[in-house]
């Protein structure tokens, strides 16, 4: 299971993102143009010392992505509104779960690639969910379901 990060925008999120996949040992994809610098400082307190310990992977643009992909790599996209509950849908061990960018979300273009449309269920009067924690309620929610954790 890995997570892509389309064009994140805010140092901190991608920073926890970061610190999650490391716990995990999850690849984390970051799709440019990111929002920030890689050197930002508010990123890397976010990740704290964990970055040598994140196997993080740069692409250029959203094709450079897709190009390298596997064949049998589900693409999971994620929407505030769209898409099927997170826990109902099944995870596989392939799986790349996708997240847009903060402030707008994923393009449509990008969305109409999706193998699959998941979102987490918002009963209130928010928005959205931020980010990072949307990043780790479904990778959790995918590494439960394919054992994963319990295999550490």
């Amino acid at each position: 299971m890995q997570i892509a990060l389309y064009e994140p925008e805010i140092p901190p999120n991608t920073g926890t993102i970061a610190r999650l996949c490391a716990a995990v040992t999850t690849p984390l994809n970051l799709i440019e143009p990111l929002g920030f610098s890689l050197d930002d400082r508010y990123l890397k307190r976010a990740g704290l010392d964990y970055w040598p310990h994140v196997d993080v992977r740069v692409w250029k643009n959203w094709s450079s992505f897709t190009a390298s992909l596997d064949p049998c790599v589900r693409l999971i996209m994620t929407s505030a509104r769209k898409g099927q509950p997170h826990h109902t849908f099944s995870f596989h061990t392939k799986d790349i779960i996708v997240l847009g960018p903060e402030t707008r979300g994923l393009p449509g273009e990008i969305m109409d690639q999706a193998d699959y449309l998941v979102r987490i269920p918002i009963w209130g009067q928010v928005r959205s969910i931020n980010l990072a924690n949307c990043a780790s309620i479904l990778l959790y929610e995918g590494l439960r379901q394919t054992g994963e954790l319990d295999s550490h």
